[in-house]
């Protein structure tokens, strides 16, 4: 008899009872990264069925990831970073940034900065602008029983599918030097309205216009909050 190394539970055959861990792990090799890279492609489990879900069925999908089944769609935080990364690929490959969200100052500042990098890292940018969102989702919605971590999931899926929008957008500018960016935004915000009210209560028109609301105000507060980070610094460096 051993003990599990994860758990140090007395073990009595091939797996834990108490924590599911095999007492002899594969070793890893070719056959384990292939499995792992098809786990997370998988039509049915992976990021391509996470993905038709999130368009098909935005609301009721992140509903049953939140309250039911965790098991089909990919892990929100895994799936947002993987989305962010395709769309960073993408506009590296093609320099889209450049042509549509271009910020220059004639002098050096904290403040450009700050914004030169969300430029350059606009996927990641995005991640934390969720959290703002998510913050006035929660005021907006507060009748409705989630919480302000429940509510940042769904806004994990839905800025990542918004990533997966703008890196369509960006691919097709890149092959056909058509500026598309533009579209992109519209689409993508237009998504984001459209799944935040649809999870809470798609039949009620008010939802609508409480997820723009909130996609607005979040989006203001994030670049309000950047303003005065770049502006606290620049005094700081003064003083």
């Amino acid at each position: 008899m051993d003990n599990c190394k994860n758990c140090a539970q007395t073990i009595n055959g091939n797996y834990c009872s108490n924590c599911g861990q095999p007492v002899k792990l594969k070793r890893i090799d070719r056959h384990y990264i292939t499995h792992e890279i098809e786990h997370v492609l998988h039509f049915e489990r992976g990021i391509f069925y996470t993905i038709k879900e999130l368009l098909k069925n935005p609301g009721q999908n992140v509903r049953n990831y939140i309250s039911d089944n965790r098991s089909r769609l990919v892990k929100p935080i895994i799936f947002i970073i993987i989305t962010s990364l395709i769309y960073s690929i993408i506009n590296h490959l093609f320099h889209i940034e450049d042509g549509y969200m271009k910020f220059e100052e004639s002098k050096k500042t904290a403040t450009s900065s700050i914004f030169e990098w969300i430029q350059g890292h606009y996927g990641y940018a995005n991640i934390m602008m969720g959290v703002f969102i998510a913050f006035w989702a929660k005021l907006f919605f507060k009748k409705y029983d989630y919480n302000f971590f429940e509510i940042l999931i769904l806004l994990c899926f839905v800025m990542g599918m918004g990533m997966l929008i703008f890196s369509f957008f960006a691919l097709i500018e890149g092959l056909t030097h058509i500026n598309l960016m533009q579209v992109a935004g519209a689409v993508g915000m237009v998504y984001t309205i459209w799944a935040i009210g649809h999870f809470f209560d798609k039949r009620k028109a008010i939802n609508y216009l409480k997820a723009f609301l909130s996609y607005m105000l979040g989006t203001l507060s994030f670049f309000i909050l950047v303003f005065a980070i770049g502006i606290i610094f620049e005094l700081a460096i003064k003083h």
